[in-house]
């Protein structure tokens, strides 16, 4: 139960003490519909909220039970904006005998963090360069350009074909980097200009949904690599991941596939279709279903917009077909750069660390050059960008100098490693996990 403070003579019911709880009752609320989250030792009731919260309310629904103070920081730019929000939401505090972190998370490496933002903060690496995102605009609008002219000067054959179909491929890849950017809110002040422009990037330019896009991907921010809380380690039985799941699978004797040779059929059912089936058909699928008419506006004025521009050379059916051929070969593009930060890290159930443990355990990166900055949508300040997912991207290299050295002085691992080996364990890592389950399921 919670606590209310002593109550001194002629006190009335406005100047009572707030209840104050322990994190043993808190950590009860953590149901589907009981939810309590803690924010700089306040306590929020969010059951009945959560269903409105605008990044999804599975998202903030994972950290119920839990302290959200720095998954809460790092994802509101605005923070005395949202704190209107929350007032309503406010039952009480945390008892003064307890401590501010829940399952006994670090909390000097927590400070440290705090300490390191603050520092972050007070270096201007939260404020965005304008003339840098509209020029990676610019380039992308570009490339369309380009490609357009390619057809219509050369003509609809093989070659000019090809080439065309990688050109957009890099046009839409760079366009899905851009729209994350926009999506995590890193560009401008107000959140109502970041929205407005992620809608069309990823709506007109992409043909895809901001509002699916931010429910799916703020989950993967909040705990990554955690099976049952980040979708994008949610393979659907076709590949089993990290060093417990394939154990367990092989225990229970279970064989959608045959995951000791993951790291091979990968090849064909992994970068190949992520983007050209299984997201498009998720991402239609959520549009409808959800009636989300805005985005689904947006993507119908790009499908629109492609038909026009490209059925006129090929066809209506030829169009489509080339569509599909831009995305297949986008698809790997994403895959192997998402992949090759997360993928080859720990994967596991819940282990409630503190937020900076948390996002170093699930995340590498890889070194820098302005090839693998452009190439992966400076995705190789991954740890970067997962501690400071509202940090434009032009300034994860000023900042990890700072968080380099926190790890060092916590004895916390940060790697960092050259593109192509990145790459190459994604394939090991698949590898590896596939025999512990072989293991598993022949001698368990």
């Amino acid at each position: 139960m919670g606590k209310g403070g002593n109550q001194g003579g002629g006190a009335t019911e406005r100047e009572a003490p707030m209840p104050t709880f322990s994190w043993e009752e808190i950590q009860k609320h953590n149901l589907r519909t009981d939810k309590w989250l803690v924010i700089d030792r306040k306590v929020y009731n969010i059951t009945k909220w959560s269903s409105r919260h605008p990044g999804g309310q599975r998202v903030i629904g994972h950290y119920a039970g839990e302290d959200a103070t720095d998954a809460f920081r790092a994802f509101h730019r605005d923070l005395d904006f949202v704190h209107k929000f929350m007032k309503p939401l406010l039952i009480g505090e945390l008892a003064p005998e307890e401590p501010s972190q829940d399952h006994g998370k670090n909390s000097q490496i927590t400070e440290d963090f705090r300490a390191l933002r603050k520092t972050a903060e007070d270096m201007n690496l939260f404020k965005s360069n304008h003339l840098f995102f509209l020029l990676l605009l610019a380039h992308i609008i570009a490339m369309e350009s380009i490609a357009w002219f390619t057809i219509f000067y050369f003509g609809n054959g093989w070659i000019p074909t090809v080439i065309t179909a990688f050109v957009l491929a890099t046009s839409q890849t760079q366009a899905g980097w851009l729209q994350h950017d926009y999506g995590h809110l890193s560009v401008y002040k107000k959140s109502t200009w970041n929205h407005f422009v992620h809608k069309f990037i990823i709506g007109h330019l992409k043909g895809a949904s901001a509002n699916w896009w931010n429910h799916r991907h703020f989950q993967h921010h909040a705990k990554p690599n955690i099976f049952h809380k980040d979708p994008d380690v949610n393979m659907l039985h076709v590949f089993v991941l990290g060093e417990w799941q394939p154990v367990e699978y092989g225990k229970k004797k279970l064989k959608y596939l045959p995951y000791n040779h993951q790291h091979e059929y990968f090849f064909l059912i992994g970068p190949p279709l992520l983007i050209p089936v299984y997201f498009q058909y998720q991402i239609i699928m959520t549009m409808i279903t959800r009636r989300d008419w805005v985005d689904l506006a947006w993507a119908v004025s790009y499908y629109a917009r492609f038909l026009l521009t490209y059925s006129p050379f090929y066809g209506i059916l030829g169009a489509v077909l080339f569509l599909n051929f831009i995305r297949f070969l986008e698809s790997h593009w994403f895959v192997w750069v998402t992949q090759m930060n997360h993928l080859v890290m720990e994967i596991d159930c819940e282990p409630y660390r503190d937020w900076f443990s948390s996002q170093l355990a699930a995340t590498c990166n890889v070194e820098q050059s302005l090839f693998n900055d452009w190439f992966s949508g400076h995705l190789n300040f991954q740890i970067e960008h997962h501690l400071f997912p509202t940090m434009p991207r032009h300034n994860f290299h000023k900042v990890a100098p700072l968080v380099k050295s926190l790890c060092a002085k916590h004895g916390i691992k940060y790697q960092e490693k050259p593109l192509l080996r990145a790459l190459q364990d994604i394939i090991r890592s698949l590898k590896k996990s596939g025999q512990l389950w072989l293991d598993a399921y022949l001698h368990k």
